[in-house]
């Protein structure tokens, strides 16, 4: 592209379609709106309840929402939300890996109980989904696939070694995936969030000693709001991002460098 071609309009999602997986609820929702807010109808597959939150901010920006209540570590799950967005939405172009879970416990208590279901949702399920869209973007010779990553794809994991290696083992998957796609008109990116005041951390942000060590250690000074997250969704799953791929996109301020 010449410097002369570029536009704004790279950054639009207009006639986009998109899955994000848990994109409901928490952080998920802050990337469905985003893409929604950018120009894309979003298909949201999530085992949780839908509370008609999300669907209703989707249509305020005159997109199209749909949902499928599912548990995606079931048999032949993944491929059939691929199926289902094709059917409800017409097609699809961006999917954003945004489910998962995280158990915490002492060494000594964390066992299979905990691991297993953990790889199911954190590194298999975005393994499975993305393979699942793969074949129809690389039919189409383009599409976007973001998945979640976390500080703990660069820090160690205590209290959950299973977050840890899951965590890591996506930002493995994304370069794997940029290196088998990227042929084919297909950027696999990753966005990595620091510490974000959601449901999840309201225990840590309500224990003043526990609350000044998160602080203490982010440049910026403060804990990330989920909106801070929608800037990066939609780039990553723009035009403006064509030439970027593999790439882990931190979204933590300044966390990693202190």
């Amino acid at each position: 592209m010449d410097i002369r071609d570029f536009s704004l309009d790279l950054f639009s999602l207009a006639g986009r379609r998109a899955i994000v997986t848990g994109g409901n609820s928490g952080l998920g929702r802050a990337f469905t709106v985003a893409l929604a807010k950018a120009g894309a109808d979003v298909f949201v597959p999530s085992i949780a309840d839908d509370d008609g939150c999300t669907a209703e901010l989707v249509g305020a920006e005159g997109r199209r929402y749909g949902f499928l209540e599912i548990d995606l570590t079931a048999p032949g799950a993944p491929r059939r939300v691929v199926e289902e967005c094709l059917a409800r939405l017409g097609g699809l172009d961006v999917v954003v890996n945004s489910a998962g879970i995280c158990h915490i416990a002492d060494v000594d208590e964390f066992g299979r109980g905990h691991w297993d279901p953990m790889l199911d949702v954190n590194l298999t399920v975005p393994f499975e989904l993305a393979r699942a869209a793969a074949g129809h973007l690389v039919a189409q010779g383009s599409g976007k696939i973001i998945n979640v990553a976390s500080m703990f794809s660069f820090h160690g994991g205590r209290g959950s070694p299973a977050y840890a290696a899951t965590k890591h083992g996506i930002v493995g998957f994304t370069k794997a995936y940029c290196d088998e796609l990227a042929q084919h008109g297909v950027q696999v990116n990753a966005i990595a969030p620091g510490y974000f005041a959601t449901a999840i951390t309201e225990t840590t942000r309500a224990d003043p000693a526990a609350n000044r060590r998160v602080l203490d250690h982010i440049p910026a000074g403060r804990w990330g709001e989920v909106a801070d997250l929608m800037g990066a969704t939609v780039f990553l799953a723009s035009r403006a991002s064509d030439y970027v791929n593999g790439h882990v996109l931190t979204v933590d301020g300044g966390y990693l460098v202190r």
